[in-house]
């Protein structure tokens, strides 16, 4: 995730970190697979056993055979083991960062189909919450869902309209769409709500509060009403967004956004919590 997108489009209040000494140009560094040790491994495979037992029944079916698949049993994944089958599936493959990164640096990743993945680990006093994410986030959330073609293809759109709507001021509508959907995302499934967003499915508490708590509003998806409504990074969401397919994220997001921009200058933004009379409820 991108630094601005995180700090000045959500609410709150909280401090970055990350060394950023040894990163490139382009905001990548060396995973240093050989640096992690022995009690950071530990703890990603705790992490790993809590959460695996979480999402069967709470996750999508194209995350859940996608996870079965990957390595991430044993310890901290090394990005090689990841990348070779990632690239031979959708072409994507993941690069070590060493925490958010400039909006300008991420969307150029995900346009040319590259997933910026924070290299270290949370410490022990965090294992339950974590603000920003860390690597087992972005390796148990994300990476899973980059394996199915049209949601892998909807990221690489998202990165190229984030390019152009840089230039445009449009930064704080298009980030509530990557929050609403990549992040915090619902799918109807034949067999009844299932997440795909990578902060539901990494999180121990907000994977059953999102598909299953009578407490948040789930809306049908609708591009004008993410675009507008704020949210929280702080704490569970008040409010998400459910898809029909992956195929109908993409539909909808494909076309150029400039128009819709326009139109969102003369519009007010919506709190988190907001309930308007127009919202399509999912049943």
């Amino acid at each position: 995730m991108s630094a601005q997108r995180q700090a000045n489009h959500g609410q709150s209040s909280h401090g970055l970190r990350g060394d950023y000494s040894r990163m490139r140009a382009d905001y990548t560094v060396d995973q240093d697979h050989a640096a992690y040790s022995e009690a950071q491994h530990d703890r990603w495979r705790r992490l790993y056993r809590r959460q695996i037992e979480l999402v069967p029944g709470r996750a999508c079916d194209e995350y859940l055979r996608a996870l079965e698949a990957l390595p991430y049993r044993e310890g901290i994944p090394r990005f090689e083991d990841v990348n070779a089958p990632l690239g031979a599936a959708t072409r994507w493959q993941l690069v070590a960062v060493p925490g958010l990164v400039p909006d300008a640096v991420f969307f150029d990743h995900l346009a040319n189909r590259r997933f910026p993945v924070t290299f270290w680990i949370r410490e022990e006093h965090e294992f339950s919450y974590i603000v920003e994410p860390d690597v087992f986030h972005d390796f148990f959330g994300h990476v899973p869902m980059l394996f199915d073609p049209v949601f892998a293809d909807y990221m690489q759109a998202y990165g190229r309209g984030g390019v152009k709507a840089d230039g445009l001021g449009a930064l704080s509508w298009l980030a509530r769409l990557y929050w609403y959907t990549v992040e915090f995302g619902l799918i109807r499934t034949p067999q009844g709500l299932r997440s795909y967003g990578a902060g539901i499915l990494s999180s121990p508490g907000e994977v059953d509060h999102a598909v299953t708590s009578p407490k948040p509003r789930r809306l049908l998806f609708d591009l004008r009403r993410i675009m507008r409504s704020r949210y929280r990074i702080d704490a569970y969401q008040e409010t998400y967004f459910v898809i029909d397919s992956f195929q109908q994220l993409f539909d909808a997001t494909e076309p150029d956004f400039t128009p819709l921009y326009r139109e969102l200058q003369a519009l007010p933004d919506l709190p988190a919590d907001a309930a308007l009379p127009e919202d399509r409820l999912a049943g």
